[in-house]
């Protein structure tokens, strides 16, 4: 082994060594690497704790470099040409090539679109990407952090040590890079950052990882490559028919870890679920099924909804590449995905993007605005243009990268309003005084506004619980741009009134109809959704006053109520099967609750109000517009008896009669637009559902005599606690 000189290396000042030792050296390619001195060529390496450094260049043999100040400290002559570097530990050896000898690694354009918060595609130029440089194969980080004095990119591969690592900084835009040559994927790794103080921060995941490590653990992971074949090119030629505002869209909500458990009691995987849960949703008759957040999370107890890996699937279900796997199977069966995608706020671990490189930086400074008292969360700054275009990058990347036909946008409204859920003094009013977010408001305009152009077909769906006009509205006319908006004034009321006595139902009428005074001026989404099933409000079916089989018919009547409302369908799991118990995210459904009768009558109820819901345009084509509802009995208090009817022109028009009390009504008179015959497609109260079987033989005649504003009318059998649809059999024009 030959060694170099070291009378061509000039030494390192004694503040810039100092800094070098401390970890807090912000341009590590000004003094480590390659370099031109007046005397030539030169090297310096710093690998802490390392007994030797040997250079080699091509053919030549290799040479030792020399032990220089500080400690860990290496240097030599070089000549022209890529040099290998072999490092001697304690422990053994590794070669490698010198991350100092690669130029700069992000392109102009793809600082100049994350400076100016225009990246649409972050994922690829953030975070770690394996790549090829100069022949060289290994790893490509890159992350944001303006306010550091030092960012360093530790992992397994460098004992975790920040000076081994220390990173690029490109300039004011406030990214840092490097290459780590002869990396792969499967490694862990974090950011290791100093703040302008100082200050060394524990270490941070990567905000733009694309993997992450199975919680409890925090570190991020180098992704493979995608290597998902997609399937579904019939699925995504179809998806913007399917999810029309006049598509019948039928939601199947699952949490992915308690749906199902394994023989083990371990939560099935992806691969489990599509095995499992999609011939499950295709035979029951659901058009779409959508994930409890399944971005990654520190807290399983969260359900998701406290994310801190926008860009990475969960690893509790397995890889990227299964969650793939698992939207393929659906999208074959017919089945759209939708994922809960939670742009609100997140959690202040220190390992996540709270105070990320020592300042406010996805969050405000002042917690008046970046801080839930109600979640203990932290609000993301929507005002700051690399904080939305993260967010949007985010949204973008579940739809380009996996598929996904949909998010649904949770806690709209906690971003809308500045003084959400805070008394007064609690907040900051906006620049003209009010308490609307207008930085919020503009970024779902963006946000929605960019997914139309960039994903014609997909949706977005937003948790709005307030009056906020225009959420379905297009974002060029005013609206927020949404493709639809929950209606939580429709499922407080109506589950409101369910839990009533029935003997008191009467005085409370109106809370069935009040629904239909506003149900058209959105794009509504009717939701039974997992909030309603925990934190002590029982079960649906619990809600439902009365003794046993009351609670059965009424629950049954309620989803055929629902099921022929005006507005897209959205069911959490278990509900199909009258679940007795609340959700419990540590278990699963209670699946042994169908070898009783009555429960596999909910469910065969359940799938039957899906296939009507779909097969009868009458019931969903007009889902949005006034022209297909109408009342024909709205008013019978004494009676509690609803009835109405959904019409399309050129399609058999829909009569649905509901008795929301137990008492069978005999010889009931319901006035109808067609005389001539209904027949009946479905009641609820049918022996094969686990009711009485009273009902109307199958079908009744209408007499062509008018009564109030229709031309004929009905007399009906109307069985306790039931839901009755009929359908008219001849041309209606």
């Amino acid at each position: 082994m030959t060694e170099i000189a070291i009378d061509r290396v000039p030494p390192l000042d004694p503040d810039t060594a100092l800094a070098l030792v401390a970890g807090q050296l912000g341009d590590p390619f000004a003094s480590l690497g390659p370099h031109q001195g007046a005397a030539g060529r030169y090297l310096r390496v710093f690998v802490p704790g390392a007994k030797a450094v040997m250079v080699r260049q091509g053919e030549s043999e290799a040479r030792g470099l020399l032990a220089s100040q500080p400690a860990g400290l290496f240097v030599g002559d070089l000549a022209e040409g890529p040099y290998v570097l072999t490092v001697s530990w304690p422990g053994g050896e590794h070669e490698t090539e010198d991350p100092y000898a690669f130029g700069p690694l992000l392109g102009d354009l793809d600082v100049h679109l994350i400076a100016e918060g225009q990246h649409q595609d972050l994922a690829s130029a953030l975070g770690a990407q394996l790549t090829t440089i100069d022949g060289v194969r290994g790893v490509r980080f890159a992350v944001w952090a303006p306010n550091a004095r030092r960012v360093s990119v530790v992992g397994t591969f460098n004992s975790w040590d920040g000076r081994r690592n220390m990173m690029r900084r490109r300039g004011a835009t406030g990214i840092w890079e490097l290459f780590v040559p002869r990396l792969g994927s499967g490694e862990l790794y974090k950011y290791e950052i100093v703040d302008r103080e100082g200050h060394l921060l524990p270490q941070k995941a990567d905000p733009v990882a694309r993997a992450a490590e199975l919680p409890p653990g925090t570190a991020s992971i180098v992704p493979r490559h995608a290597s998902h074949v997609w399937n579904d090119d019939a699925w995504m030629a179809s998806r913007a028919e399917r999810q029309s505002s006049a598509a019948p869209i039928s939601i199947y909500e699952i949490h992915p870890g308690s749906w199902v458990r394994g023989a083990d009691g371990e939560s099935l995987d992806w691969r489990g679920l599509a095995d499992r849960l999609v011939p499950y949703a295709k035979a029951m008759g659901f058009t779409h099924v959508e994930l409890l957040p399944v971005a990654e999370h520190p807290f399983t107890g969260s359900w998701g909804y406290q994310p801190l890996g926008l860009f990475a699937p969960t690893r509790r279900f397995g890889e990227p590449e299964d969650f793939a796997l698992f939207v393929d199977a659906c999208h074959q069966e017919g089945i759209g995905v939708i994922v809960d995608w939670v742009p609100a706020h997140f959690p202040s671990d220190a390992h996540g993007l709270a105070r990320f490189d020592g300042t406010a930086l996805y969050e405000h400074e002042d917690p008046r605005e970046g801080f839930h008292k109600d979640w203990n969360t932290l609000i993301y700054n929507f005002g700051r243009r690399e904080v939305s275009n993260f967010l949007i990058a985010s949204a973008l990347y579940w739809l380009d990268h996996f598929h996904v036909d949909g998010l649904r946008v949770d806690a709209v409204a906690s971003m809308l309003y500045r003084d959400y859920s805070r008394q007064p003094g609690e907040w900051v009013p906006n620049i003209h005084g009010g308490r609307e977010n207008l930085e919020a408001v503009a970024f779902l305009r963006h946000l929605n506004a960019l997914i139309a152009e960039r994903q014609p077909g997909a949706i977005v769906i937003a948790e709005e619980s307030t009056a906020w006009p225009g959420v379905t509205r297009a974002s060029a006319e005013g609206g927020l741009g949404f493709s639809f908006k929950w209606n939580m004034g429709w499922m407080h009321d109506t589950l409101q009134y369910l839990q009533r006595d029935p003997l008191y139902r009467g005085h409370h009428h109106d809370e069935m109809t009040f629904g239909l005074v506003y149900a058209f001026s959105e794009h509504f989404m009717l939701p039974l959704s997992h909030d309603e099933v925990v934190h002590g409000k029982g079960s649906l079916l619990e809600k439902m006053p009365g003794d046993i089989w009351q609670k059965f018919a009424g629950l049954r009547a309620y989803f055929s109520f629902m099921w022929t409302h005006p507005g897209k369908k959205l069911l959490f799991m278990g509900g199909e099967i009258a679940q007795r118990r609340e959700w419990n995210h540590d278990g699963e459904i209670d699946w042994d609750l169908l070898k009783d009768p009555r429960h596999h009558g909910v469910q065969a109820l359940l799938s039957d109000l899906n296939r009507i819901y779909r097969d009868w345009p009458a019931l969903h084509a007009t889902d949005s517009s006034p022209e297909g509802f109408r009342w024909l009995v709205q008013d019978d208090r004494q009676n509690s008896v609803y009835a109405f009817v959904r019409a399309l022109p050129g399609q058999q028009p829909v009569l649905v009669v509901v008795n929301m009390t137990p008492v069978t009504h005999w010889n009931y008179r319901v006035a109808v637009p067609h005389s001539g015959h209904w027949r009946e497609i479905l009641n609820s109260d049918a022996s094969q559902y686990g009711g009485s079987g009273i009902g109307n033989g199958g079908g009744v005649q209408a007499r062509g005599e008018a009564q109030g504003s229709e031309p004929a009318s009905i007399e009906l059998v109307l069985p306790p606690l039931a839901a009755l649809v009929f359908v008219h059999e001849g041309s209606c024009g």
